[in-house]
Parts: structure tokens; C-alpha cells; sequence
């Protein structure tokens, strides 16, 4: 009977029905789209650090946690220190140089030897590595993105660079130089963001760091096996606020939404209302009734949001090679569940209203 009086109220109204469907998907999209985008980049950043093999890294002590805005006050003498020390096989710098010229990029400028020595060099799918000071090597996501190829010229930082290979995506970053030219290019002369180190042996980790930590006071010194849980919203300034604003903006949509839809029904049945009360039913069964079709309504609306998701990451991956947005099903079923919330308390004032109605005045509205 209830299931029956739920569906046959849906399709009563089809637009009405659908606008509140797209709501309650637009609201779950959202939330789903926008931790997917953050964690998503933010993992994806961390596995590639993570690939470079390193044991350690040591950065300066004004630096983040995202690398991209580490800067490069440190001198590059401090590898030389570095590889005195006991237990350590390899040292690497690198100067990391944010742009937005042309999109946003992060260009690693390496030294081509060390940084073999360190990673154990890079899986070329085309072309060579690094040999004059113009020379550039990018990932396969990257040539996918910028459509290039070995050859090609890549203009960052005003600069023409030759790409002449294209290497695994995975390590790093997506962009490599040569260091000194990168130096050179932001005034960043034997200056570099972080120092990479191989131990002779991955149990030596710990003495290393504890050494490295005694040498360079302040100076945060990471193991790259554990980059991953480092990289959080929670760890990185303003992006928490900056997720639960975009979540309370969609609940706000949603709850607005569903708080016209059934108040506007309220309105719209106030004579079945009072046929309702003049049968014997009670304000249970009226609130009931109508909480059932918010939640029926939200439902339809979740499985929307769900499909409206992957369908607009397909969208974005295919124009945005590069792009890395990671849909959980953690995050789907919270996302759910916050509509789900969020619905049936927007439709709790127009229920309560419902259940006010004088029988006499409903049968008699027009």
C-alpha cells in the first residue's frame, strides 16, 4: 500500500520528480568528484615519489609536504656532506620549478648521473636521456597530454627545450632537465628543493635518517616508503577547509532542492491530505508517507550522482591525460549517505506542515 501511494506520488509529477533526481546527483557528484580530485592527485603524486627508489629525502625547513612548492634554498654542497656520511650508497639533488605557463607543470631539474645512481635510471619507451643543456625527457602521460613526441619542442620558462625522450610514467615527476640550466633559468645557481639518498641497504634506513637528522637540524627528513601517508588533506594547509566547503555548498543544494520539491507537494496535496485524515489515517502514517518519497526520491538521485561521476572522470581523463581523480567506494557510500541526510531533513519542515492541516480546511481547499 505505502510502496504503491510512493511510486504512483513520483510519477505523478515526472518533471518535478527528475529535477529533485538531478539535485540529490549533482550534490553526491560533487562530494564524490571533489575528494576523488584531491585524493586522486594527491596519491598519485605520492606513488611517484615513492617510485624514485630513494630510501631518504631531505628538504629544507621552510618546505611542504607537496613538493611542488618546496622552492630551492638549500645549496647543492649538501650532497657532498651527505655522501660522507655512513650507509649511504647514492645522493641526488633535484630543483623542482613550479609554472603555469601553458597549464600548471612541475619541472624536475636533475642531474642525470646521480639521479641514475639513485633510481637506477629511467624505463625509456622512446628516444635517449639527458646530454645537452636543452635536452628534456617527459612521461608517456605527458606526451598523451601535449601531444609530442620525441623531437618536438617544448617552450616552458620561456625557454625551447628539445625533447628527446619519453620515458615510464611512475618516477618523479613528468618533466626532467638538466639541473644547471634549470638553475640558471630561475636564479637558483647551486641551489636546490631536496636531496635524494640510497642506502647501502634498506635496514640502514633508520641510522641514516638519525644521522642526517643530527647533521641538519630542522631540516624534515622523510622516508619515501611512508610518502604515501604524508600525502592528506589534512597534512597539506587550507585543503581540508577547502573540502568541506565544497561538501557543505552540496548539501546545501541538495537540502534546498528536496525543501522546495515536498513543500511545494505539501501544497499541491492538501485536499488528499485531508481525504487521508478523514479516512483515520494519523500524522505518523502522513509523515511517513511523505519521508518515504524523499528517501525513494534521493535514492534515484544517489544512483544518479554514482553514474554522473564516472561518466563526467571519463570526460576529464580523456581531455586531461595527466589528471588522476580516484573514486572510492568509501566515498560514494558517504556521499550517500550525506544525501540521504541531508534530504530527509529538508523534507521534515514540509512533513510537519503536512501533519498540521485542519481535515475541514483540506477538504475544502481548492
Amino acid at each position: 500500500m505505502m510502496g504503491q501511494l510512493v511510486v504512483r506520488n513520483l510519477f505523478h509529477r515526472p518533471m518535478r520528480t527528475l529535477i529533485g533526481v538531478l539535485a540529490v546527483g549533482v550534490e553526491v557528484a560533487l562530494v564524490v568528484l571533489i575528494v576523488g580530485l584531491t585524493s586522486g592527485l594527491l596519491q598519485e603524486t605520492a606513488k611517484r615519489i615513492e617510485g624514485i627508489g630513494a630510501d631518504v629525502m631531505l628538504q629544507s625547513p621552510s618546505a611542504q609536504v607537496l613538493l611542488t612548492f618546496s622552492g630551492s634554498p638549500m645549496p647543492i654542497k649538501i650532497a657532498d656532506k651527505l655522501r660522507e656520511m655512513k650507509y649511504i650508497k647514492a645522493v641526488t639533488p633535484a630543483l623542482l620549478q613550479f609554472t603555469s605557463s601553458g597549464g600548471v607543470e612541475t619541472i624536475w631539474g636533475i642531474d642525470r648521473d646521480s639521479f641514475r645512481d639513485v633510481s637506477g635510471g629511467f624505463v625509456f619507451l622512446k628516444g635517449r636521456d639527458l646530454q645537452g643543456p636543452n635536452d628534456m625527457l617527459i612521461d608517456d602521460w605527458q606526451a598523451k597530454a601535449k601531444h609530442m613526441d620525441v623531437g618536438s619542442t617544448y617552450t616552458l620558462l620561456s625557454q625551447d627545450w628539445h625533447v628527446v625522450g619519453i620515458v615510464e610514467h611512475g618516477k618523479a615527476g613528468r618533466i626532467f632537465v638538466p639541473i644547471s640550466t634549470l638553475q640558471e633559468l630561475v636564479g637558483a645557481r647551486e641551489k636546490a628543493s631536496i636531496f635524494l639518498v640510497k642506502c647501502t641497504r634498506p635496514e640502514h634506513t633508520s641510522d641514516v635518517m638519525d644521522e642526517m637528522k643530527s647533521s641538519f637540524p630542522g631540516y624534515p627528513v622523510r622516508p619515501l616508503k611512508d610518502y604515501m601517508s604524508l600525502m592528506s588533506s589534512t597534512s597539506l594547509p587550507g585543503l581540508q577547509t577547502f573540502i568541506n566547503s565544497m561538501i557543505a555548498l552540496a548539501i546545501s543544494i541538495g537540502l534546498l532542492v528536496i525543501f522546495l520539491t515536498m513543500y511545494t507537494t505539501v501544497l499541491e496535496r492538501t485536499r488528499d491530505i485531508g481525504v487521508l485524515k478523514s479516512l483515520g489515517a494519523s500524522k505518523l502514517l502522513i509523515v511517513r508517507s511523505l519521508l518515504t518519497e524523499t528517501a525513494a526520491l534521493c535514492l534515484l538521485g544517489i544512483a544518479a550522482g554514482v553514474g554522473l561521476s564516472y561518466l563526467v572522470r571519463a570526460g576529464f581523463v580523456a581531455i586531461f591525460p595527466t589528471l588522476s581523480i580516484l573514486i572510492t567506494p568509501e566515498w560514494i557510500i558517504r556521499a550517500g549517505l550525506i544525501a540521504l541526510i541531508g534530504a530527509l531533513v529538508g523534507a521534515s519542515y514540509p512533513a510537519w506542515v503536512a501533519t498540521r492541516k485542519d481535515v475541514v480546511e483540506s477538504l475544502s481547499y481548492d
